[in-house]
């Protein structure tokens, strides 16, 4: 009867073990997005002489984060209340043909996490579409996989929002392309989320001592280690608890969203957007429609790689 008893006692503290952490999924309601509304900014801080298409693609095939459908209407608030920019939502891979590719000047990617076994968005979207030579599904996955680089480094912007970072996580042109791979994260924990350099007009929105938030505190690899980046946002290694074992970074800085120009493109990586409480943080919003005015070429900035001043 004992032993019974521990068993049972166990499975009950299991999941609060296991999720205790989580955040509770926030409804996406009328009364939510009215929040957001009165809380995104009213207008850009850089000059912004016409409105600027973008698309805000949303397709996941791995993990699936309860937040994508409100990141996309957060998008969409700033946009239309900012009068800046005009978002169109999609799950739709043939987005990434050339042709269609030239109506936008940038491209935000929310949470766009493929599976594990490949790590390429448009691989498993084309295998779960068809099942057809699996040959020519990679070839056309490699072909959209290019239209997106080229894309960029011809003139149009990319923003990334933090599972985005795996959307072709094994693609060395991809790594480049964004500064990093994703590696690991531990358990969802209060980050202390800190700002690189407070002078930097992209991070103006947020008090000089930065701010706090659950996330998920996302570590990287392969590009990660060239920081062929301009660092934005970062947390302390040390505070991080749970980290992998045998690999735990006890010094140093980790950093959660970075700049970097590519070619005639920009590029912009956004971590801290893995809860919509998160999205409650006026100076988020703000942040976020600040980097919409990057990748889309309007602030001028320190663009000066982290890499090449060490």
């Amino acid at each position: 009867m004992c032993k019974k008893l521990l068993f049972a006692l166990c499975f009950l503290l299991l999941p609060k073990l296991t999720i205790g952490q989580d955040l509770a999924v926030v409804p996406l309601n009328e009364a939510w997005k009215e929040k957001i509304e009165a809380l995104a900014p009213s207008q850009t801080r850089f000059p912004s002489p016409s409105p600027k298409k973008i698309l805000l693609f949303s397709l996941h095939t791995g993990f699936e984060h309860w937040v994508i459908p409100h990141a996309e209407e957060v998008f969409k608030i700033l946009g239309s209340k900012s009068k800046a920019f005009e978002i169109t939502a999609s799950k739709d891979i043939h987005q990434f043909e050339k042709a269609t590719l030239s109506n936008y000047d940038a491209i935000i990617l929310n949470n766009t996490c493929s599976k594990p076994d490949h790590r390429h968005l448009f691989w498993d979207q084309l295998r779960a579409e068809s099942t057809g030579d699996s040959a020519m599904a990679m070839e056309k996955a490699q072909e959209l996989e290019s239209n997106l680089i080229e894309f960029v480094s011809q003139g149009g912007g990319l923003l990334l929002l933090h599972g985005a970072v795996t959307t072709l996580n094994n693609s060395a042109r991809f790594s480049a392309l964004v500064g990093a791979s994703f590696d690991y994260h531990p358990p969802q924990q209060q980050v202390e989320v800190k700002v690189e350099d407070p002078s930097h007009p992209l991070v103006a929105a947020f008090p000089k001592e930065g701010f706090s938030h659950v996330d998920e505190p996302y570590f990287y690899k392969n590009a990660y280690a060239n920081l062929n980046f301009t660092p934005l946002l970062y947390f302390d290694n040390a505070q991080i608890h749970s980290q992998r074992p045998n690999q735990e970074l006890k010094s140093g800085k980790t950093y959660v969203a970075w700049i970097r120009p590519e070619g005639k493109g920009k590029v912009m990586y956004i971590a801290p957007s893995h809860n919509a409480q998160s999205f409650e943080n006026p100076a988020l919003l703000q942040f976020f429609l600040d980097g919409m005015q990057y990748v889309v070429g309007q602030v001028a900035c320190d663009e000066k790689p982290i890499g090449s001043k060490n």
